[in-house]
């Protein structure tokens, strides 16, 4: 298993509260870092983010006076690297501070590094089918989903909650191939709704099939 903490980076040098606008502005010139971590003395203060202080006039204050633009975006060492991914994708940033346990700053994180792990996972490597299921977001269950692609002899790849929407979870699956109709069956006997355009869904062909059948049988 992939250690986060293997990837902490210290390349570039931590922001100081007494540091300007005008020299932070400087270093944002030079770099590919949508945010800076601000630190004092190993105390994590939040981060800036270059799109808050590109055109900012105040150059000579320093980020001790501007602590309205500060994001509390960071990650804790022990988080799996899927937790740190989806701390980039929420905040929208290419670095992400790390804080030890008792909240020491410890370096950042960078995006694509996570993204090359990312890549070589078995969601992304693995030949497979991907499908989304919904349900209601205090109904869902991990346990369960992996109990009912089990119980079809089909191998989990990987699973994560694309999006949550009017109280309704949405999660997308990668499973090995294998007879998906029957899954699609199991996932909708336990209540939970098929939503996917990876994999043609038998089951609504089969019923329009039969509703085309008794039209027709109807009609003699």
């Amino acid at each position: 298993m992939t250690q986060t903490a293997d990837y902490i980076l210290k390349d570039i040098e931590a922001v100081a509260l007494n540091d300007t606008v005008e020299k932070i502005q400087n270093l944002f010139e030079f770099i590919t870092y949508s945010h800076l971590p601000v630190v004092e003395k190993d105390v994590f203060y939040g981060t800036i983010a270059k799109d808050d202080i590109e055109f900012l006039n105040d150059s000579d204050k320093n980020i001790r006076d501007l602590k309205n633009l500060l994001h509390p975006i960071y990650a804790i060492e022990n988080m799996n690297w899927f937790e740190v991914l989806q701390l980039f994708t929420i905040n929208n940033s290419n670095l992400i501070p790390v804080l030890s346990l008792d909240k020491k700053y410890m370096g950042y994180y960078e995006l694509d590094d996570f993204l090359n792990v990312f890549k070589y996972t078995p969601f992304l490597h693995e030949n497979g089918v991907i499908i989304t299921i919904s349900k209601d977001v205090n109904d869902y269950s991990m346990g369960e989903i992996s109990q009912i692609v089990e119980s079809n002899n089909a191998t989990l790849f990987g699973v994560f909650i694309s999006k949550i929407e009017n109280e309704t979870a949405y999660i997308t699956l990668k499973l090995s191939m294998h007879d998906i109709n029957n899954t699609l069956l199991s996932f909708r006997r336990y209540g939970y709704q098929v939503i996917t355009e990876a994999y043609e869904d038998k089951f609504i062909e089969n019923l329009k099939e039969r509703s085309e059948y008794l039209t027709k049988f109807l009609n003699i």
